[in-house]
């Protein structure tokens, strides 16, 4: 074949190649979200490609799960490759954060990451109305990621979709989640992290208590290169009393806590106490790891 031949032919796959990577259907995104959550979070009714469309989120226990909930409102992305390390670059803050799903695909981004990276924008408006930003950059040892500050609230009830125990729970609350600048680095050597999240639960409420609201609880995550991650629980208000703190070692939560009801509330949490931990007279001991 001629060497002009050739030129022409290797451009016309490169062509046909871009175009079918530019166009790529969201039902790719879809299936890769499905197989790397083992059905855990599915995108239904998936439109628009795998750069930027729009789905419904389903939460399930997995294979042959029967437990399942819906997100309320679509979910939006837009994805996008991005050149970060610019003296101007700059991690966007949560006001200026724009309403639409592509506010990560603006050009700006963190100042920890230097070259290539993939800048996305999720948000749906029932939860993320601000849109969340996060820029990911793949490398020889490993990824970096870098989530932008941000606030988001969602109901509960979401979480009886991934089955056990949340199934048994039924938690009714509003979580309000935020967090301020997050990194995460992933190598040879492990993960590594640092930043701030707190996750308010307010007016919780169960099935296997008839007391309504039980109270309203934070967990704050806390991380640094020097520290391993900790995460904390307290009690804000109400009359069940839940406390404890953990840390991730090797890659896994270990978490001591105990929760107990307030004086003249023992009945009406009995239950509930009951299936959070070992009891130990008046109190529910929580372990985990």
């Amino acid at each position: 074949m001629p060497a002009r031949t050739s030129l022409a032919v290797a451009a016309a796959l490169v062509g046909v190649l871009g175009g079918v990577l530019v166009q790529a259907p969201a039902r790719w995104l879809a299936d890769a979200v499905g197989s790397a959550s083992n059905g855990q979070v599915q995108l239904l009714n998936a439109r628009g490609t795998v750069w930027q469309g729009q789905a419904h989120v389903l939460l399930s226990g997995g294979s042959g799960s029967q437990d399942r909930t819906l997100l309320p409102t679509p979910l939006r992305w837009h994805l996008r490759p991005t050149w970060l390390g610019q003296a101007e670059d700059t991690a966007p803050s949560s006001s200026s954060t724009s309403t639409s799903s592509d506010a990560a695909a603006s050009g700006t981004g963190p100042s920890a990451l230097r070259g290539l990276a993939l800048a996305v924008g999720l948000g749906t408006e029932c939860c993320l109305p601000n849109g969340l930003q996060l820029w990911v950059q793949p490398h020889w040892r490993g990824l970096a990621l870098h989530l932008a500050p941000h606030q988001s609230q969602w109901p509960a009830e979401l979480l009886a979709g991934l089955g056990t125990p949340w199934n048994t729970l039924q938690l009714q609350a509003q979580l309000a989640l935020s967090t301020s600048a997050i990194g995460l680095q992933l190598g040879p050597t492990g993960l590594r992290s640092q930043g701030t999240a707190t996750l308010d639960v307010r007016d919780a409420a169960s099935r296997l208590s008839t007391l309504r609201p039980m109270g309203s609880y934070r967990l704050t995550w806390q991380a640094s290169p020097q520290a391993a991650p900790t995460l904390n629980l307290s009690t804000v208000q109400g009359a069940l009393l839940l406390q404890g703190r953990g840390e991730w070692i090797a890659g896994r939560l270990r978490f001591q806590g105990d929760a107990q009801a307030s004086p003249g509330r023992e009945d009406a949490l009995a239950n509930l106490l009951n299936i959070l931990g070992r009891r130990q007279g008046a109190r529910s001991l929580i372990t985990i790891g």
